[in-house]
């Protein structure tokens, strides 16, 4: 398994990891705005502004996207994304990190792990606390902060849709 920045080459993957989850009906946390780009080169364009302090929109925080790829068949299996600055939104109900396993591809691991390997990366970012938010109803979810070391904070509901959060903190 490789943690790394998505590019073109990986367009074919991208596109179908979108897809699958359009066609399940699912989330996509960690993902970025990916669900509104057909095209990946529009999506990498968005990141790209997006990483950044200087050039993030006003409404947005400054993140890095990484892809989850398992290296022997080249196939993308989740995406986390690592948010180095809050805005008073993300602080209360997004968090730090957030993440998505496709949906042919949960229960295998894949989550835990990928938490895991992004966890090192964050001191690097000035990050030794990291906040983690998942729904109340996401067992598997919970289980994977849990297993990465999370510690329960609180349980807030997000005002806009309603949705029950839990939130747990990561010493690093």
């Amino acid at each position: 398994m490789k943690l790394m920045e998505p590019t073109m080459e990986l367009d074919r993957e991208i596109q179908d990891f979108r897809r699958e989850f359009l066609k399940a009906e699912s989330s996509m946390d960690g993902c970025g705005p990916l669900r509104h780009y057909e095209k990946t080169a529009d999506w990498l364009a968005e990141l790209e502004v997006c990483k950044s302090p200087k050039t993030v929109p006003a409404d947005r925080v400054p993140a890095v996207q990484y892809v989850y790829l398992r290296e022997s068949d080249k196939r993308v299996v989740g995406m986390i994304q690592l948010r180095y600055c809050l805005n008073d939104y993300v602080s209360k109900y997004a968090g730090h990190i957030g993440y998505s396993v496709r949906p042919s591809e949960r229960g295998k691991g894949y989550a835990t792990q990928m938490l895991r390997d992004v966890l090192p990366l964050c001191p690097a970012l000035g990050l030794y606390r990291v906040l983690i938010c998942c729904k109340v109803e996401n067992t598997a979810s919970r289980k994977v902060i849990l297993k990465n070391g999370g510690i329960y904070d609180s349980t807030v509901t997000e005002p806009r849709r309603g949705v029950r959060l839990e939130r747990y903190w990561i010493s690093l």
